[in-house]
């Protein structure tokens, strides 16, 4: 028998994930596709190679290969030296790709933040808080955190 708490919790992750989607997907605003946002988001955190980025994403190495180097065409990243001397080249993301980013970035915040309007602080605080557990918790059983900057 399934709880009732953890049903209607399914419920709300799983029309929150269509809500962001959706708005993700259709803003006309935005200046970055979702992945390109997503890895530029990681990549900004720090330069990693194709298997890493795979990795964290779990995703295939052929998947974001496609990704990248759509990136990489419209100068978003590039490759460079990887600094701890390895053979891989790691991808870091340029300056223009980094713009775009935080356009992207600020244009998402602004939308929760319409979303939001009208909320008492301390319940956007405590939204935050949960949400990072439950990442962190989805995280820790899949054995892959992601870094917080």
């Amino acid at each position: 028998m399934t709880d009732p708490r953890i049903a209607a919790l399914e419920v709300e992750l799983s029309l929150l994930a269509r809500h962001h989607l959706h708005s993700s997907q259709h803003s006309p605003d935005r200046l970055l596709d979702r992945s390109g946002y997503h890895l530029l988001s990681r990549l900004e955190l720090g330069p990693m190679n194709l298997k890493q980025l795979a990795e964290a994403f779990r995703l295939d190495p052929s998947t974001v290969n496609r990704q990248v180097n759509a990136l990489l065409r419209a100068g978003l990243v590039e490759k460079a030296a990887d600094p701890a001397g390895a053979v891989a080249r790691v991808l870091r993301p340029t300056e223009a790709g980094l713009d775009l980013l935080h356009r992207d970035r600020a244009i998402l915040q602004e939308q929760v933040g319409r979303v939001l309007e009208g909320w008492e602080a301390a319940d956007v605080v405590e939204l935050r808080r949960l949400l990072e557990k439950l990442n962190t918790s989805i995280e820790a059983l899949e054995g892959r955190p992601w870094p917080r900057a």
